[in-house]
């Protein structure tokens, strides 16, 4: 059977999601944790996750799955002596997710198992999403500088114009080959449909970003918000980020931020009698026409 899980880690001490020999990520953490957990019914249960984070970023609100047989779960959901819930055992994939959490760390973990369900049917954490969305925060001149934040905020020694920010931000929506702000991978495409993009302040003077697209490439997210950035900065003008867009060219005219800036904050799905029909087609590899060119 297929399971969801939805996650939240600080990214800060892992070098990103994905598994890799030598090197601490939030996958290898989470599969070894299951590894244990199953290791008597010899499985080693393996993650599919919505979004791949970078190193140093961080997710509320991550979503994976895994699959396993009913078998091995029951097997390792079953009942405990000293067990605080006597109910427990009803809801398996609740018991996986809590004896996981205990495995990582009930206390003091960087990455937490929120919960975990059965998924349903055509459910493909990654290729049936149809949005995932990110927040970044920069602290400028004007934002409070708050010592406990530190790990999700890049501090910026000048103030910012976050109008001038946001109106550039919303220059960028829509379909479009984002290879200028994409650090290039083989065989991966650019294209992407960037659905919304906004700057605004918090309470604390804090400069908030928030994005949300079908998808989001390599390094995406913050070349965006360094090339707005550059625009609060008065280095572009509020136009400059679009002829960058179009332009479909790497540049040197804003710089990539960090990657503690930024979170994962939710993945959104179609109703479940959609999903399998939207991972088929998200599947399919992207192309964008123009003028009967793919772009």
């Amino acid at each position: 059977m297929r399971l969801r899980l939805d996650l939240a880690y600080q990214g800060t001490d892992f070098a990103g999601w994905s598994r890799q020999p030598g090197l601490r990520t939030v996958q290898g953490v989470l599969e070894t944790a299951l590894a244990t957990l199953f290791r008597r019914e010899g499985v080693a249960p393996r993650l599919v996750v919505a979004g791949r984070t970078d190193a140093g970023v961080h997710a509320a609100r991550q979503v994976a799955h895994l699959d396993v047989e009913e078998r091995a779960l029951a097997a390792v959901s079953r009942p405990r002596r000293g067990d605080a819930s006597s109910g427990s055992a009803a809801d398996p994939a609740a018991v996986l997710a809590r004896r996981v959490r205990g495995i990582l760390g009930a206390q003091d973990s960087d990455v937490v198992v929120r919960a975990a369900r059965p998924a349903p049917p055509g459910f493909d954490a990654r290729f049936s999403a149809i949005w995932r969305r990110y927040e970044y925060r920069v602290a400028d001149a004007v934002g409070e500088h708050d010592p406990l934040q530190r790990h999700r905020t890049v501090w910026y020694p000048r103030e910012l114009d976050v109008e001038a920010m946001d109106v550039a931000a919303q220059t960028l929506i829509g379909l479009a080959d984002f290879a200028a702000f994409c650090k290039p991978r083989e065989e991966a495409t650019t294209i992407r449909t960037l659905q919304s993009y906004r700057w605004r302040r918090d309470a604390e003077g804090v400069l908030v970003a928030s994005l949300q697209a079908d998808a989001f490439c390599h390094s995406m997210v913050r070349a965006l918000v360094g090339a707005c950035l550059a625009v609060g900065e008065g280095r572009l003008d509020v136009g400059g980020p679009s002829e960058l867009l179009h332009a479909r060219q790497r540049t040197s005219a804003f710089k990539v931020l960090p990657a503690k800036g930024l979170t994962l904050t939710e993945v959104g799905y179609p109703p479940d009698e959609e999903l399998a029909a939207r991972a088929q087609q998200t599947r399919a590899r992207r192309e964008l026409h123009v003028d009967g060119v793919v772009g």
